[in-house]
């Protein structure tokens, strides 16, 4: 009898600790399909930086050949298509982690910096635009880092969106430019837009670092100085009661 309720108590509580099979793939799976996807966008980096700087490389699909371009072209619009699709399947299905938003921006600027590096590379774009609009993602990250360190976010701005957006058209037409080179000119002046909306949202991105800083500096004073004024209430407090004794021990020897 003993035997047989142990038994059966083990049973109960094995149930009710260990899902169920579609759960636990639920849990394993379906909710991590938007870390899985900028996961996804990462591992293109190196494929579209190979397709682009092997210039002789093609496909030979069913008689089609596909060019080193169209290749790089593809990798390049399914990774960028990535990063609206885990977006919207986070807010979606509410399932948005802390790994996540560390790594989405991370992942959206490693494919654009790898994509212009490599068509510096392959000379389709001023390396000087290139060496401007990596640097200003660096110093972004940068403000980033500290505000989160200091305990708030810096959110990303509509002209960071933008930017974002004009990057995406912007590297797809130099893409195309290697292979077209009517379409020089519409891909310089795209690269022209990115430019200007990467200095205008780092601008934005300073403004607001720096509102926090002055905020939270401003804050840290406030509380030095009245922290001041304490100590000194309390060091006149103790130096007042302190005479008083000592005229009270005078005039009781008199």
């Amino acid at each position: 009898m003993v035997g047989a309720a142990r038994a059966q108590s083990r049973k109960l509580s094995f149930s009710t600790v260990v899902p169920p099979m579609g759960y636990a793939l639920y849990l394993g799976w379906t909710m991590n399909i938007p870390n899985l996807l900028t996961l996804l966008r990462i591992f293109f980096v190196p494929l579209l930086v190979a397709a682009l700087v092997e210039e002789s490389g093609a496909l030979h699909i069913r008689g089609v050949v596909v060019t080193n371009v169209w290749l790089a072209l593809a990798i390049f619009l399914i990774a960028a298509s990535t990063d609206l699709l885990d977006g919207y399947l986070a807010r979606r299905w509410r399932q948005i982690t802390t790994i996540g938003t560390l790594l989405d921006p991370i992942a959206d600027k490693l494919l654009v910096s790898a994509a212009l590096i490599a068509l510096v590379q392959v000379r389709a774009v001023p390396a000087w635009m290139v060496i401007l609009i990596v640097g200003r993602e660096f110093a972004v990250s940068g403000l980033r880092a500290i505000a989160a360190a200091e305990g708030y976010t810096i959110k990303a701005s509509d002209l960071g969106k933008t930017k974002m957006v004009s990057q995406v058209a912007a590297v797809s037409c130099l893409l195309l430019s290697i292979r077209y080179p009517m379409l020089k000119q519409p891909a310089m002046v795209l690269m022209w837009g990115v430019v200007v909306f990467a200095i205008l949202s780092a601008a934005s991105y300073f403004r607001k670092f720096w509102r926090k800083i002055d905020e939270r500096v401003k804050k840290r004073r406030r509380r030095e100085l009245l922290l001041i004024e304490r100590r000194k209430k309390m060091m006149a407090m103790r130096q007042s009661g302190s005479g008083a004794g000592a005229g009270l021990g005078g005039s009781g020897r008199i």
